[in-house]
């Protein structure tokens, strides 16, 4: 399998397989990472300019805590004025959009990739992979992973340690494994900023 071909089979969503030039853009792009890992803490500007070396683009005023673990970033777009705390892995075959003002928790994980459930398809070294998209102002919480295919909405909530198996629309807070929605966000939200805490009394 060519390179070429191994990028039309995941744009087809058909399984595809390793190619000697991806993994040596792999490794690439793993050294890369490796220096914005070990980078001291007082390197901000070295950390930003091993980002736009590492993504496809990446928006101005973007800040990524350490450690990061990727495997391409070529595939992978992040809008200005995004927070992504530490830990965060992406299994980035394929696409992966994260928009504007959005906010990470620890931990998280976006898998654009999977395998054959039938043992003797999977042992045959097979994938498949689909985008993940995270809307402007969508909030990841701690540990959650987010599965192929899956796209969350503009300013939507996803609580801590959600496995996200299904869209989850805008402006709508979702929890669980699998993770569900629970309710929209909406004028309450106005008022308080967490349980009985209201916002008026910050004043």
């Amino acid at each position: 399998m060519t390179e070429q071909e191994r990028q039309e089979r995941i744009f087809k969503g058909y399984l595809w397989e390793d190619t000697e030039e991806y993994l040596a853009h792999q490794a690439k792009v793993k050294d890369l990472m490796y220096e914005f890992n070990m980078s001291k803490p007082s390197e901000v500007e070295k950390r930003r300019e091993l980002m736009r070396q590492m993504f496809g683009s990446v928006g101005d005023n973007v800040w990524i805590n350490q450690p990061l673990t990727l495997a391409v970033g070529s595939t992978v777009t992040i809008g200005e004025g995004t927070y992504i705390n530490s830990g965060l892995i992406l299994i980035d075959d394929y696409k992966v959009t994260i928009g504007k003002g959005c906010l990470f928790g620890t931990g998280v994980t976006l898998c654009t990739t999977g395998h054959p459930i039938d043992p003797e398809e999977r042992a045959k070294g097979g994938m498949y992979s689909f985008p993940i998209t995270i809307g402007d102002g969508a909030w990841i919480g701690a540990g959650a992973i987010i599965l192929p295919g899956i796209t969350i909405g503009k300013y939507a909530v996803i609580g801590a340690g959600s496995v996200v198996t299904k869209d989850v629309p805008d402006y709508t807070i979702a929890a669980g494994n699998p993770c569900r929605p629970i309710r929209k966000i909406d004028e309450h939200d106005k008022e308080y900023y967490w349980k009985d805490r209201r916002f008026d009394e910050q004043k």
